[in-house]
């Protein structure tokens, strides 16, 4: 069932349709609780009656919920109203990814991946960030603690190790 311009789901008010796919519809929605711009996956209401489908969106909403990495949009939660449910995430403006990124620019495009190069261990800085390039709009990347995945370099040496008394002859 496609919303409208102006239909609300909850707090929502649909504001235009995103796109669609296999799991549903997405809209552009504003959040009247919190005055924020948000995404709105909406399962149509026959999937949400299949417990497989219901299994497979519930599991979706469980490893973004996961994620935290500044190409993904975050997920905010989960809204059901009136038999209808979605999930509520980021809304990221800009254009929209056209199909799958080529095996070929995924195979050769290693800069994409985090090393311990490119893995930032505090805030990034304005001039240097480990993001790759996408085609949408950039956002503010999240800081990071301190502490991280990849061990620093160290840059002292280890003291030597301590000297034992020699034995009398």
């Amino acid at each position: 069932m496609p919303l409208n311009t102006g239909a609300r789901l909850g707090p929502y008010t649909i504001l235009a349709p995103l796109g669609a796919g296999g799991m549903g519809e997405v809209y552009r929605a504003h959040d009247t609780r919190l005055n924020r711009d948000v995404a709105l996956k909406v399962l149509p209401e026959i999937f949400a009656r299949d417990p497989e489908r219901m299994a497979r969106f519930t599991r979706e909403a469980q490893i973004l919920a996961s994620l935290n990495h500044p190409n993904i949009a975050q997920l905010y939660g989960l809204e059901e109203s009136e038999g209808l449910r979605a999930l509520v995430m980021e809304y990221v403006p800009g254009d929209t990814l056209h199909g799958p990124l080529p095996v070929e620019d995924a195979v050769n495009s290693p800069a994409r991946l985090p090393t311990p190069s490119n893995t930032p261990t505090t805030a990034p800085s304005s001039t240097a960030t480990s993001s790759p390039p996408t085609s949408r709009s950039p956002r503010k990347a999240r800081s990071r603690s301190s502490t991280s995945a990849w061990p620093k370099p160290s840059t002292t040496t280890p003291p030597p190790p301590p000297s034992r008394p020699t034995p009398p002859p």
